[in-house]
């Protein structure tokens, strides 16, 4: 790690999507280095690099940090840069990530939040560096250190028991914002790229058509069936070879009577 003096100005990895710099990721006086590298294998996870510590435990290489890393300990975790709350708040647009809100306008410690969802919309607006700020295990961040940040985020979760572990937070967080850091360069592949081709789609239908006549399906009724087929399969967003298969299903039950 490095300290606050070599850094000057908030910089980090470039978004190679829309050129804009990716948020970078704070941690507050953490107290166990697994929750650190947690953090970090989220951070490799979805895309972030840009890690800072405010009064981090110690980071052993053989310890439990680098273990529960994952890959993030070839590059996220060795690379972090230990800073002061000071240094962060003052060169970093900063969002404090709470459980806990206030319930109305009467007080701005913690109220108005939004969530990561609602983050992920209005970030990319923000011309400056920005840094995710989550706090300690047990307290998070004091009401003192969210009264000099920027904006707070919360994450929706049930009344009765609000609060997550800073890892599980942190890792809800960076996927609801993984488009700021990833864009659309993630492993899943694009539905509309393996969609079937619409006239295979189309032979589907005739094919269905087919066998409602071939089964003396009730004339009158053949319409709405083949309309709600078309919603049901509309729904589905077929891939070509599950169309494919589909078309041979159907067309051994349409042939089989044939063969009686």
């Amino acid at each position: 790690m490095t300290d606050d003096s070599d850094i000057t100005d908030g910089s980090s990895v470039v978004d190679p999507v829309d050129g804009r710099t990716p948020p970078a990721v704070a941690v507050v006086d953490a107290q166990s280095p697994g929750n650190v590298g947690t953090i970090a294998r989220a951070m490799k996870n979805f895309g972030f690099e840009e890690l800072l510590l405010v009064d981090p435990p110690e980071l052993d290489p053989e310890g439990e940090a680098y273990g529960f890393a994952g890959h993030a300990r070839e590059d996220v975790l060795p690379n972090a840069d230990e800073i002061g709350f000071d240094h962060l708040v003052e060169n970093y647009h900063t969002i404090g990530c709470t459980a806990v809100t206030n319930e109305d306008d009467r007080s701005h410690t913690r109220f108005p939040y939004s969530t990561p969802a609602e983050l992920a919309d209005r970030l990319p607006t923000v011309e400056a560096p920005t840094a995710l700020v989550f706090g300690r295990e047990r307290v998070g961040l004091t009401n003192e250190e969210l009264a000099r940040i920027d904006e707070i985020c919360s994450i929706p979760a049930n009344a009765d028991y609000p609060v997550l572990n800073l890892g599980q937070a942190a890792t809800i967080t960076l996927y609801e914002l993984r488009n700021l850091a990833l864009g659309d360069a993630t492993q899943l592949p694009d539905l509309e790229r393996v969609r079937a081709p619409e006239p295979t789609i189309d032979r589907v239908y005739d094919q269905w058509a087919d066998l409602l006549a071939e089964i003396n399906h009730p004339e009158e009724k053949r319409e709405k069936t083949m309309r709600m087929l078309r919603r049901v399969f509309g729904r589905a967003d077929l891939t070509e070879r599950e169309a494919n298969t589909l078309l041979g299903l159907l067309r051994r039950a349409t042939e089989r009577p044939a063969e009686k």
